[in-house]
């Protein structure tokens, strides 16, 4: 049984950091797609980060890049999100995911939370202005 368990969120002022961690337990996340996602009251889920299991290459939405990073301990199992110089409008529910479905077209469906085969439960970042 897969399960994705994520940490780290919090409260935090605009300009300050978090580090997000997804523990994978029943997956190896070297050999899945790992991604994070964030949804915001009334919002829809969106894609926030992503990295592809064989090349490693990962992918940031546009409105994190250059302040968030997406990185993998294979050791720990274990995904994190490093989020810098955090705003106001970043506050959501981070998501972690994991998808098999799209292992061989990663870069063609990264960004789609339709394509994650699982999901954790989220943690709530919360960024004061």
């Amino acid at each position: 049984q897969v399960q994705l368990v994520e940490s780290g969120g919090g409260l935090v002022q605009a300009g300050g950091s978090l580090r997000l961690s997804c523990a994978a337990s029943g997956v190896t996340i070297s050999t899945v797609v790992m991604g994070w996602f964030r949804q915001a009251p009334g919002k829809e889920r969106e894609f926030v980060a992503a990295m592809c299991w064989s090349t490693g290459i990962t992918y940031h939405a546009d409105s994190v890049k250059g302040r968030f990073t997406i990185s993998r301990d294979n050791a720990k199992n274990t995904v994190y999100l490093q989020m810098n110089t955090l705003k106001p409008e970043d506050t959501a529910v981070y998501y972690c995911a994991a998808s098999r479905t799209i292992i061989w077209s990663c870069g063609s469906y990264y960004s789609v939370p339709q394509k994650y085969d699982y999901w954790g439960r989220g943690t709530q970042v919360t960024v004061s202005s």
